[in-house]
């Protein structure tokens, strides 16, 4: 496969299985939506049906009560038979028949409802009235059994096809509403999830422009209406727009980062070639020559040396947390002020320390420390003091700042004077890379402190370090 067009193909194949995915995401939640709805309008139609037949079917029942507590009221003699002559079509509205308890009592022959054991119980006096389901004559019918007195029964009967019919009718017509139901609850189903789903497939596009243009600078656009909403699809729409918007800042700050760097190790790296190349014809150079070309080309392999050592410092921006132990900041205040005074010996350092414990990595620390010093007697003028004070506030937080009395920060430089590689014009004429102070920003923001750069009153800059005190939580961050 050609790598040129590798990227394109890839960004393509991830674009159609991206709308796959999208595509059945869509469709489960179109049926997980429509099952849900169909669920329970189907259910409430069964409940419905339910209810229809039982009271259908109760007001039968209540008819066969009342028209048999009309004979059993009028107390009818005569013994037994049928009281309707009409019973053998059912052309009445009720046909009734009075059962002995005694089968072998006269006056039977002409029966026409069913007689069982349950009904001579009945008429004995034994058992209590009850419905039952009977066809009679291809019909059918329901009836109702109960005690006449003189050991006799009354069955009365009536026809419940009509009803059984009227039943079948209503449940017919709720399945068709069901049927209707569950369409409707498709069509909403699919609409719903195209509209639940409408951010997220913004966010797709935007997510499927950034792999192809590799630009972060893309966004999610809310119409006003959705934006206006505040629920959770808008809440992850600001969060993806926040979280594009970090990423944008960290490839600019990355392409910043390569760009000053390419900048900063141009001029060194052209000197060292320089000299690389003087050194190779050594033998038309004299002894001075050679000693001020190989000094020189000693001095420019550390500069290069530490550029390169606080790049990778600066871009590794790791987090003591696992290094963490408590270490005496007095103590190494003042080791770190010896060694400032070794590297400059015409500028006088002043301490004053107390007794203090931070937890911190002692090595980055240092680093921290070192930077500070080396900066302040950099812009220290001739004999100028640099004052290194460490102590607590009134509000309980452990300050630490070094002063020195050079030119101090002009007020436009103020707010950039922790940027990488941003120098003054002041330090443009003196040796360094820009690095140290943002490194040791970065080092107080990993030990949860704040460093800030502020004009003192008679001149000069002072850096602060301040730690949260005992139980104060972090500081803040030291930017302006």
């Amino acid at each position: 496969m050609n790598p040129r067009t590798e990227p394109g193909t890839r960004a393509r194949t991830g674009a159609r299985t991206r709308a796959r995915v999208k595509a059945r995401l869509r469709t489960r939640l179109a049926l997980v939506t429509t099952a849900a709805v169909a669920l329970v309008a189907l259910g409430v139609l069964a409940a419905a049906y339910v209810v229809i037949r039982y009271e259908i079917r109760n007001q039968l029942d209540l008819q066969l009560k009342q028209q048999s507590g009309v004979l059993v009221q009028q107390g009818r003699q005569g013994g037994t038979g049928v009281l309707y002559g009409e019973c053998a079509w059912l052309a009445a509205p009720a046909c009734a028949q009075v059962v002995p308890a005694d089968p072998a009592a006269p006056g039977q022959g002409g029966l026409v409802l069913p007689v069982t054991g349950a009904t001579r119980r009945v008429a004995a006096g034994t058992l209590g009235p009850y419905y039952s389901d009977i066809v009679r004559d291809g019909r059918s019918l329901r009836m109702y059994t109960t005690p006449l007195g003189g050991g006799r029964a009354l069955q009365v009967a009536v026809r419940s096809d009509t009803v059984e019919k009227g039943v079948h009718q209503a449940g017919l017509l709720l399945g068709a509403v069901g049927g209707a139901g569950v369409l409707l609850a498709a069509g909403l189903g699919y609409f719903s999830s195209r509209t639940a789903l409408r951010p997220v497939t913004r966010l797709t596009a935007t997510a499927e422009r950034i792999a192809a243009t590799r630009d972060p600078a893309h966004r999610i656009e809310l119409p006003p209406h959705e934006a206006a909403r505040g629920d959770e699809i808008t809440r992850l729409t600001d969060s993806f727009n926040t979280m594009l918007g970090e990423l944008e800042d960290a490839v600019a700050a990355q392409r910043r980062l390569v760009a000053d760097a390419s900048h900063e190790l141009r001029t060194p790296l052209t000197a060292l070639r320089t000299n690389a190349e003087l050194l190779a014809r050594a033998e038309r150079l004299t002894p001075a020559q050679r000693d001020r070309a190989a000094a020189a080309l000693g001095r420019q392999l550390r500069e290069v040396t530490g550029l390169v050592n606080d790049l990778i410092e600066l871009a590794r921006d790791e987090e003591p947390q696992q290094l963490v132990e408590p270490v005496r900041l007095d103590l190494l205040t003042e080791r770190c002020t010896a060694d400032a005074r070794g590297h400059w010996p015409d500028t006088p350092f002043a301490v004053d320390t107390e007794e203090t414990t931070v937890a911190g990595v002692p090595a980055r620390l240092a680093r921290l420390l070192s930077n500070l010093l080396d900066n302040a007697a950099k812009f220290s003028p001739p004999g100028g003091t640099v004052e290194v004070r460490l102590g607590r506030d009134t509000t309980g937080h452990i300050d630490l700042t070094v002063r020195d009395h050079g030119p101090g920060i002009s007020a436009e430089d103020l707010p950039y004077v922790f940027d990488r590689f941003y120098r003054s014009r002041q330090a443009r004429a003196l040796p360094g890379s820009g690095l140290g102070l943002a490194m040791a920003r970065q080092i107080a923001r990993a030990h949860g402190a704040g460093l800030t750069a502020e004009r003192p009153e008679g001149g000069g800059a002072l850096f602060r370090l301040r730690f949260p005190g005992r139980g104060t939580g972090n500081a803040a961050d030291g930017e302006r």
